[in-house]
């Protein structure tokens, strides 16, 4: 069973930073990809940004210059740099791994508030 479990979300005012931290129960190169989704009040979950195994990232229109995405092998954790952050980003953030053809895994979620 893979766990994943996410941390540093919090409230924090527009213009602000925050980082979240994925940290998974195993290699995180044993998945094909991790990502960062959200979920905000009344929409649906959205992808954020992900890394393949490779290294290869992907970010939405949303984040692209403000959020980044890395990782640790070692620490077997998923990092998401995200700065200037708006009131609209405020969601519940998710970690996501998979592993082909059809696994998936998802983190409980933390939360993320921008707001002054």
């Amino acid at each position: 069973q893979v766990q994943l479990v996410e941390s540093g979300g919090g409230l924090v005012q527009p213009g602000g930073s925050l980082r979240l931290s994925c940290a998974a129960s195993r290699s995180i190169l044993s998945f094909n990809a991790m990502g960062w989704y959200r979920m905000a009040p009344g929409k649906q979950r959205e992808l954020v940004a992900s890394i393949s195994r490779g290294g290869s990232r992907n970010y939405a229109d949303s984040g692209k210059g403000r959020f980044t995405i890395s990782r640790d092998n070692t620490k077997k954790t998923v990092y998401l740099q995200m700065n200037s952050l708006k009131p609209e980003d405020t969601a519940v953030y998710y970690c996501n791994a998979a592993q082909l053809p059809t696994a998936k895994y998802w983190g409980q979620g933390t939360q993320v508030t921008v707001s002054s």
